[in-house]
């Protein structure tokens, strides 16, 4: 179905909104796909995370049929962690169940969400893991809330432009949530967001003195303990000035300051 005006798509770019970030896409003809489908609902912010064919893509380009903006803007971060670490909220699409504790949202309330986000000046992004396998586990316990759309129990298959198509609709048809300028200042003022970075810090060096201590044990228990305790915190909606706290209680209870910042193991998934 065409009905492209092209004259207005310059318009559109200007629109504000959540960044979608595609974690290990697997093919070009997929990142051109989920580019069309977020410049029809004007979303233009899009983030790849190590895609398996390389960047830039031709098939991309092919596939994204005069979404050529998106894709011109379109950032590319060697891991998660990079591409995560200016947001203050992040939601994470999956499928299945993941044995955590975490609140799942159907899209329409993650449209709402990310709007409120949106008119308070707060940066959100949204994840969509890789077609054949989705997010890790431990890239869904960093999010703030997972998403999942309603479906047929017996087959949730949905391929990555179709998520990212019912995620963008559900974020136009939400429509605008107009606040005064002052009323989002006074607000950021008395309660800004951390970003992810702030909270990956604090969960390095809150993780670092529990090595230390000998909490963390045994050691095949470790990446579950770790998710679990991180999944505690991503529910908190830590601001700045809470994270600024909670190091500050984790270097008075220890009585040293935080471990030289140094290459982290990746914590594995069942």
């Amino acid at each position: 179905m065409a009905g492209t005006d092209r004259t207005q798509v310059a318009a559109e770019a200007a629109t504000r909104g959540p960044a979608i970030i595609l974690v290990r896409p697997q093919l070009g003809e997929n990142i051109g796909a989920a580019a069309r489908a977020m410049l029809n609902f004007g979303l233009t912010e899009m983030r790849i995370v190590k895609p398996r064919g390389g960047w830039p893509s031709k098939s991309a380009r092919a596939m994204a049929s005069g979404a050529d903006i998106v894709l011109d803007r379109a950032r590319v971060f060697a891991t998660f962690e990079e591409a995560t670490a200016d947001l203050q909220r992040v939601l994470a699409t999956t499928a299945r169940p993941r044995g955590m504790v975490k609140r799942v949202i159907a899209p329409a309330a993650a449209a709402k969400q990310a709007r409120r986000a949106d008119a308070a000046g707060e940066k959100l992004g949204i994840l969509f893991g890789p077609e054949r396998t989705g997010l890790t586990n431990d890239e869904v316990a960093i999010a703030d809330a997972a998403i999942t759309i309603p479906s047929n129990p017996s087959y949730a298959s949905f391929n990555l432009a179709q998520a990212v198509l019912l995620i963008g609709y559900e974020w136009f048809r939400a429509g605008p949530m107009p606040k005064s300028p002052a009323s989002a200042k006074a607000e950021r003022a008395v309660a800004t967001p951390a970003t992810r970075a702030a909270i990956l810090h604090l969960f390095h060096h809150l993780e670092d003195e529990l090595d230390r201590g000998g909490f963390l044990k045994p050691p095949e228990k470790r990446p579950r303990m770790v998710r679990n305790i991180r999944n505690i915190f991503t529910r908190a909606h830590l601001t700045d000035q809470e994270v600024r706290t909670l190091r500050g209680v984790i270097v008075g209870l220890v009585g040293r300051p935080p471990i030289p910042k140094r290459p982290r193991s990746k914590v594995t998934s069942p």
